[in-house]
């Protein structure tokens, strides 16, 4: 049986709601604590749907042979209305004038979830 943890992020660091067009960055820092997978997909706010865009299927997953890691092994996931230069693999689009929300998914999340020894990391608006 697998467990699924979500966690919801509808705010930049700031405080401030997510806004379709501006361009936001999250880290995922090393040891993400999911032993099967985990992903980020991206809803619109009014709706609570997945938001429609010219993505098929607005997420980044590990399980994904595109995905791109940093040198530490952590995650960067980029989001905003125009994909940045080499950030494709991590890019999730977004609308410009629509209010959004991510959720974060961990499949059978471990310890270091619970125990609070890992969190993600804010998400920051890039300028």
């Amino acid at each position: 049986m697998t467990e699924e943890m979500q966690i919801t992020i509808s705010f930049d660091s700031k405080g401030h709601l997510l806004e379709g067009g501006k361009s936001y960055k999250l880290n995922l820092p090393v040891g993400i604590p999911a032993s099967d997978f985990w992903s980020v997909i991206v809803y619109d706010a009014l709706s609570r749907l997945m938001i429609h865009t010219s993505q098929p299927w607005p997420s980044v997953f590990s399980s994904d042979r595109n995905l791109v890691r940093n040198k530490d092994k952590s995650v960067d996931v980029w989001f905003g209305p125009e994909i940045g230069k080499g950030k494709e693999s991590n890019w999730i689009k977004t609308k410009p004038g629509e209010h959004w929300y991510m959720i974060l998914r961990l499949y059978n999340p471990l310890e270091s979830w619970f125990n609070k020894k890992w969190q993600p990391g804010e998400v920051e608006e890039l300028i």
